[in-house]
C-alpha cells in the first residue's frame, strides 16, 4: 500500500521513492524536479514512426518551459522540424529513485535568434561559465539551437 511522500522532497531528488510509490504527477510538480534535476533522455520521432532517443541535459526557463541544447544538424532537430511532438524522461543523478516524464510540443530556436536562450539555459543547468565569450564562439562554431519544450502532460500515474 503505497505511503505518503513529502512532494517537495520528491522534487528535489533527495529521497528515494519505493517502486510501489503511486504517484500524481502535475504539470508543475514535473517543472520543479527538472529544475532541480538535469540529466534526461529526450525522445523524438524517427520518420517511420519509431522512437529516436537522445541522453540530454534539461534546464527549466522562469515561464516553466524546459530548455535543452543542441545541434542544428542533430537528427533530433531534423526530427523535430518533421514532428514537433516529445517526450522527456527526467531522473536525478543517482539514476534509480525519483523521475519524471513530460511531453509536448518542441518550439526550435536557431542561432542568431538562440544566443540569449543559450546564455540563460547554461546558467540555469550549469551555472556561470568561466569566459562568455568563448561560450558564444563554440555556440555559433556547433551550429547550436535551443529546444524550447512547452509541457503538456506529465507523468508517470504510477512508478514501479
Amino acid at each position: 500500500m503505497p505511503r505518503a511522500v513529502d512532494r517537495r522532497q520528491v522534487a528535489s531528488g533527495r529521497r528515494f521513492v519505493p517502486p510501489w510509490y503511486v504517484s500524481v504527477v502535475d504539470i508543475g510538480e514535473a517543472v520543479a524536479f527538472i529544475g532541480a534535476n538535469h540529466r534526461a533522455v529526450l525522445a523524438t520521432t524517427r520518420a517511420d514512426g519509431h522512437p529516436q532517443l537522445s541522453p540530454v541535459t534539461a534546464a527549466v526557463d522562469e515561464h516553466g518551459v524546459v530548455l535543452i541544447s543542441t545541434r542544428e544538424t542533430a537528427m533530433k532537430t531534423r526530427h523535430l522540424r518533421a514532428d514537433p511532438r516529445a517526450a522527456l524522461c527526467v531522473f536525478t543523478d543517482a539514476f534509480f529513485g525519483p523521475w519524471v516524464q513530460v511531453e509536448g510540443e518542441v518550439e526550435i530556436v536557431s542561432l542568431p535568434a538562440a544566443m540569449n536562450g543559450l546564455i540563460d539555459y547554461y546558467r540555469r543547468a550549469a551555472g556561470e561559465h568561466p569566459n562568455w565569450d568563448e561560450y558564444r564562439a563554440a555556440m555559433v562554431r556547433e551550429r547550436r539551437v535551443l529546444l524550447r519544450l512547452h509541457v503538456r502532460r506529465a507523468g508517470p500515474s504510477v512508478s514501479g
